[in-house]
């Protein structure tokens, strides 16, 4: 019997989270931005209208706020992620299997389950959009790239209202309407790859699944082969139940204006360090390396400056406070004066279980209290909200953050930013 695999997603998702408390927003045009506000990352279905695009700058489609009415709002990513986890824990409770694979979107395993798997996709949007406020889609096939290709057909057509599964159309059916998808919408396709396939007169998705799998592994890789397969209903691809740890750690930001003084950069470097160690504790790892990068940006004078150091730790560790002074100390050593640095970041490396590395001579004894400092700092950043307990050395005022002009409150996550609702006492 074949699998019924679902991918779920919330349509238009970052904005689709500020009209859940700015229901003011509904009905026009509306856009959020990336890091200091500069390119477009979520649209409203009112703005794709206007045939704004994905990643476009903001000032090329700012005429539109006051010829069209478009409304942009800074990202608010605190809010995003809570959301986000909400919907996902709702998401866990209509399979025992599934992947979360990005921010808005995860697969569930609907195989084995009772009942109509396309009614259970209209309970998904139904609970989702009565708990959370947010619309989804659902999508769903017998692997992993028929279900996402089912996802974009559900939210391209009105009559599936949200939800398509490729089983409920006959064969005949389904090489019509793969026959008017071009090869671009299947997962994996890029449009450089797309571009390749359509040398090869590889035009449709109907095309991509009646190619030669040889030739296709052949010509690009396995993965592409596999892709073949997936389209012709073979699972390739399993959920995985756990995402695996990640391999490195990274946190960067560039700046609201230039920084030029290393005080700034220090605090700046020390914040992403906590951000990042935070992370890593999260996920159960420890670091062995850390990376610091600066630079300046390609539009300075001159040529541009972007030094990188990594600093090899005695032992690997989650103690914030030796990873920051490891990457202080690294920019110590790369920090040139005179410069008008535009970011910074850091990266944590060699991660490893926070079981498997071997202790140190003369440094063991601190472990276990730094270990209950970081997990009682965790957890009163979770309780009350990010940055609730930090450290000194990550600045207090930070002039060097990046620019959100327009962030809406975290409503979720910070206890100072709360909806407020007011009620008029009306007298008879």
């Amino acid at each position: 019997m074949s699998r019924s695999i679902a991918l779920v997603d919330g349509n238009n998702f970052y904005v689709s989270c500020e009209r859940v408390f700015n229901p003011a927003l509904e009905g026009h045009p509306v856009v959020v931005l990336s890091n200091n506000d500069g390119c477009v990352v979520s649209r409203s279905d009112e703005a794709k209208a206007l045939g704004i695009r994905m990643g476009v700058p903001f000032f090329e489609i700012r005429p539109l706020v006051k010829s069209h009415g478009l409304l942009w709002l800074s990202s608010n990513y605190a809010l995003y992620g809570d959301i986000s986890a909400r919907m996902m824990r709702l998401l866990s409770e209509f399979s025992p299997c599934q992947e979360i694979y990005s921010i808005d979107e995860c697969f569930l395993d609907f195989n084995g389950m009772p009942g109509d798997a396309v009614i259970r996709g209209h309970d998904i949007r139904r609970r989702i959009r009565q708990y959370l406020g947010i619309t989804t889609c659902t999508g769903i096939g017998s692997s992993k790239t028929l279900a996402k290709l089912a996802n974009h057909v559900a939210k391209k057509n009105d009559s599936c209202n949200g939800v398509f599964d490729w089983a409920a159309l006959p064969a005949a059916g389904q090489n019509l309407l793969m026959g008017r998808l071009d090869v671009g919408e299947v997962w994996g396709v890029g449009r450089k790859l797309a571009m390749q396939l359509q040398r090869m007169n590889i035009l449709t998705v109907l095309d991509l699944q009646r190619a030669n799998s040889a030739e296709i592994r052949k010509r690009f890789s396995v993965v592409m082969a596999r892709t073949v397969a997936e389209l012709n209903g073979e699972s390739c691809l399993a959920l995985e139940d756990v995402t695996a740890p990640k391999a490195s750690i990274q946190a960067t930001r560039s700046f609201g204006r230039p920084v030029t003084a290393i005080a700034e950069l220090r605090e700046a470097v020390m914040s992403y360090v906590i951000r990042a160690a935070e992370r890593l504790r999260e996920q159960g790892s420890v670091c062995a390396q850390v990376s610091v990068y600066i630079h300046t940006g390609k539009y300075r004078s001159g040529a541009p400056y972007s030094p990188t150091i990594s600093i090899q730790l005695a032992s690997p560790t989650d103690d914030t406070r030796r990873l920051g002074a490891a990457a202080l100390h690294g920019l110590e050593q790369i920090y040139r004066p005179g410069c008008r640095y535009k970011k910074a970041g850091v990266m944590l490396t060699g991660l490893q279980p926070v079981f498997a590395p071997q202790g140190v001579l003369f440094t063991d004894s601190e472990q276990p209290r730094a270990a209950r400092l970081m997990t009682a700092m965790d957890a009163i950043n979770k309780t009350y909200g990010m940055n609730t307990a930090t450290f000194a050395g990550a600045g207090i005022e930070q002039p060097w953050r990046m620019q959100s002009m327009r962030r809406s409150p975290r409503y979720t996550t910070s206890w100072n930013e709360l909806a407020v609702v007011s009620a008029a006492n009306k007298h008879s």
